[in-house]
Parts: C-alpha cells; sequence; structure tokens
C-alpha cells in the first residue's frame, strides 16, 4: 500500500554563532535529510549544504534501486564535498554526517554516516534505526560496557569514525525500513539528541500535533535544555494510503 506522508524540519542554530546543520523536507520526492557540518571556518556549513543538495539532485536524476540510488547519492556528496576541499584551503578537513530517509510506494530505505539518528515511534516506543560511527559506539561494538554517565564522561565521546567528504573510499551502506500507518520517523542531529533523552523523545513525538509543530517543539526543548551545539530535527509521519497527514 503507498505511503502517504506529512513532514516537515526545523533547526536552530543553538548556543553556536553559526548553524552548520542542514535539512531537506521533500514531501513529493518522499526525500528527507539531516545533515551536521563541521570543519573551520565555517566549512561545516559549506559540507552540510553541499551534502544536502548533492543528494536531492542525485536522487531526482537517476533512476536505480531505492538502496543503491541512495548509497549513489551519499558517494556522490562525498565526492563532491572532496572536490570543493581541495579548491579551497580554508574549505580543508570539512565533512558532515548524513542522515537520509527515502519513502516509496511500498517500504523506506535509509542511509547514515557519523552520528545524526533515525529514529521510529511506533505504538508508544522509540527504536533508534541508524548506528552511531562514533569511537564509544565502537568500543561498545568491541565490547566494552559503557553506561550513558560513562558515555557523557567520555573524552572520545564526540570523535566520529565514518564522515561524509574526509576520505575518498567512503562505503555507505543502505538498509530498508518497513513504515506502517501511524508511524512517525525522527532525524535528528546529534544536538538533538544528546539534549533529549528517550523518554522526552516519546513523550513530545506522541503528542497529537502536525509535523511541522514536533519539529519545531523539539528543537525549541533541545536549545532551552542546554543544547551544546546546532538542533535539527525532521519529522515524518506515515498514514494508511488515502488518509490525511494530519
Amino acid at each position: 500500500m503507498p505511503l502517504v506522508h506529512d513532514a516537515a524540519g526545523a533547526t536552530d542554530a543553538g548556543p553556536r554563532a553559526t548553524n552548520e546543520d542542514a535539512c531537506l523536507v521533500d514531501r513529493a520526492a518522499g526525500l528527507f535529510v539531516v545533515a551536521d557540518g563541521m570543519g573551520g571556518h565555517n566549512a561545516g556549513e559549506v559540507a552540510s549544504a553541499l551534502a544536502v543538495t548533492t543528494i536531492a539532485e542525485t536522487v531526482g536524476t537517476r533512476t536505480q534501486p531505492a538502496d543503491r540510488l541512495l548509497e549513489a547519492a551519499v558517494r556522490e556528496a562525498n565526492a563532491r564535498i572532496l572536490r570543493e576541499a581541495s579548491r579551497r584551503p580554508d574549505y580543508a578537513g570539512m565533512g558532515t554526517t548524513v542522515t537520509v530517509l527515502f519513502v516509496g510506494d511500498s517500504q523506506a530505505t535509509l542511509v547514515n554516516v557519523g552520528d545524526s539518528r533515525a529514529y521510529l515511534l511506533r505504538g508508544g516506543r522509540l527504536q533508534q534505526l541508524t548506528r552511531d560511527d562514533s569511537w564509544v559506539r565502537q568500543l561498545q561494538d568491541d565490547g566494552v560496557v559503557l553506561s550513558e554517565a560513562d558515555i557523557q564522561r567520555h573524552p572520545m565521546r564526540h570523535v566520529l569514525t565514518e564522515v561524509v567528504g574526509v576520505r575518498p573510499d567512503l562505503l555507505p551502506r543502505a538498509a530498508s525500513v518497513a513504515l506502517h500507518g501511524g508511524d512517525l520517523v525522527l532525524l535528528a542531529s546529534d544536538g538533538l539528541h544528546g539534549a533529549l533523552a528517550d523518554a522526552e523523545l516519546v513523550s513530545m513525538l506522541s503528542a497529537q500535533r502536525s509535523c511541522d509543530e514536533l519539529a519545531r517543539d523539539l528543537v525549541g526543548r533541545a536549545v532551552k535544555g542546554g543544547a551544546t551545539d546546532n538542533v535539527t530535527a525532521v519529522v515524518v509521519r506515515v498514514v494508511a494510503d488515502g488518509s490525511s497527514g494530519e
């Protein structure tokens, strides 16, 4: 059954002077992106914008299976950022996280690089759909037991193991996601999920409000709650075919 969705995004610089996050909400194409840029001299802002633009252009001009399409789009974003960085010394070392959701007629496809995240809210339960490409997550995968307090104190907690735009051999992997009527998907930069606990996300996302209201409320709550970085949220509501998205 085709998926009909309501969607909206919101972003805020938070405590930073510059907002290096970028997002895309294209309901017609079923394409949603959150990117969190990094790099000196505002180059992170350039990297995230290039990633979002390149992914949108690639998805809009190619006909491939969804998984191959998203992987190709992220690889092209990676190559474009590397090319721009090679031309401008002040862009050297710039990069960005990327979380992409593509909603098709019968399923959704997801690609993630870095520590921006995708969550699924279904039946009042929140599930993280993505795996952080981070030093701390690698420790956990290697069997190191870390509490939430340990993670928050860890000196390497912000170090990423994969970033779009840093090395030419990036190999993003797409995954299929089964979505059903009533599901809500949240794409979030680390400024959001680092400031709001899962229980708070569940409470806020469960409110019967439009995606625009939910996205703006999430970002506003994170900023007021002590976010230490730029904050971005994209919220997508999946409903049964023929139903309203509100």
